[in-house]
């Protein structure tokens, strides 16, 4: 599967997404910035959200319109003020999305909306993302996927069931360029309820390319999901948590996203194929193995014993499994000590 010019699979490093979200507090000026940032962290897609408060709830502020949770991130605002301070003026998506193909890197979004999709289909988005809330959103999914484009899935909360339904709305137009994220929504998540032995399991079951939305701090997670087949990433992302936000509090800064980018690269070039035996470059330190040699001069017919045969490194003497069967047997020539042994000494 392609998106835009970068492949996903696990022939190619991870795909590594940088969520803009709200973190850029109502400036477009720092919007762009964190697309600058992102690029030079090495991040190769900024991912928006695409909605407005009216497209995504009603204009209450009480009841349950209202986050009271004292344990929730943003408790005490109504979910309409909420979102009237975390979104994306569309009048913005147009500029960042520029700024991102000036610097090379891709741009794409999450449409809340039918609306929302039909604007981002203007600007010719490459991919379309559907997030935890959002993926029991038949209509909104099978609007995406009548664009034919890929949809990157994040599947926070979802049964198997509702995957399920979710996978095959997206087949069912045509469309099979899916791939579903491990998400739990949580903000911040812990590692401890990441559950990423989920990752093999979703792609066995859905036959899908699969990743992680990574809600946890640090680079750990991402870094354990790649090793369990994880080939797209996707992290908050914020020029300083310091400065604030909405989502500031569980996302990443430059140098930490630069880090993931290095780590999560390592963890895919581990892991490799299955390999017993020397590989090539291990080829060279086989001399460093124990092996048999003289340990001390011999003349020819001189018996070998525990004096003068010698288990040491390195490695160009018989293999040591040898050394009994070797004692008590005699030498066909004179060999000074070091010699390494082999059988054409043996009589």
């Amino acid at each position: 599967m392609n998106i835009g010019n970068y492949s996903i699979g696990k022939d190619n490093k991870p795909f590594i997404i940088a969520e803009m979200s709200g973190n850029h507090n109502q400036s477009l000026e720092r919007a762009l910035q964190l697309v600058e940032l992102a690029a030079q962290s090495g991040a190769d897609a900024v991912k928006l959200q695409t909605y407005t408060p009216d497209t995504i709830t009603l204009d209450i502020h009480t009841n349950e319109f209202f986050i009271s949770n004292e344990k929730d991130l943003w408790k005490g605002q109504s979910l309409y003020n909420l979102y009237k301070k975390a979104y994306t003026p569309w009048e913005w998506h147009e500029a960042i999305f520029n700024k991102c193909k000036e610097l090379g890197i891709i741009a794409f979004s999450s449409p809340f909306d039918e609306t929302a999709v039909d604007f981002l289909e203007k600007l010719d988005v490459p991919a379309y993302k559907i997030a935890s809330f959002e993926n029991v959103d038949i209509p909104l999914i099978k609007k995406v996927a009548k664009t034919g484009k890929p949809i990157i899935i994040s599947t926070g909360m979802a049964s198997v069931a509702e995957l399920d339904e979710a996978v095959s709305t997206v087949r069912a137009e045509g469309n099979n360029q899916i791939i579903l994220l491990k998400c739990t929504s949580t903000y911040p998540a812990t590692p401890e309820n990441s559950n990423i032995a989920t990752i093999p399991h979703m792609k066995e079951l859905f036959g899908v390319e699969v990743g992680l939305s990574d809600h946890t701090m640090g680079t750990g997670v991402s870094v354990a999901a790649v090793a369990l087949g994880a080939t797209v990433i996707e992290k908050h992302f914020t020029n300083d948590r310091a400065d604030g936000g909405v989502d500031s509090s569980f996302s990443m800064e430059p140098h930490e996203l630069k880090q993931l980018v290095v780590d999560t690269e390592r963890a895919w070039q581990c892991i490799g194929k299955v390999q017993y035996g020397p590989t090539e470059v291990e080829k060279p330190s086989l001399l460093a193995r124990r092996s048999l040699y003289i340990g001390e001069d011999m003349k020819a017919g001189d018996e070998f014993t525990k004096k003068n045969l010698r288990d040491v490194r390195p490695g160009l003497g018989l293999p040591t499994k040898y050394f009994d069967l070797l004692l008590g047997k005699k030498i066909k020539v004179d060999a000074k000590k070091g010699t390494p042994v082999n059988w054409e000494l043996v009589l």
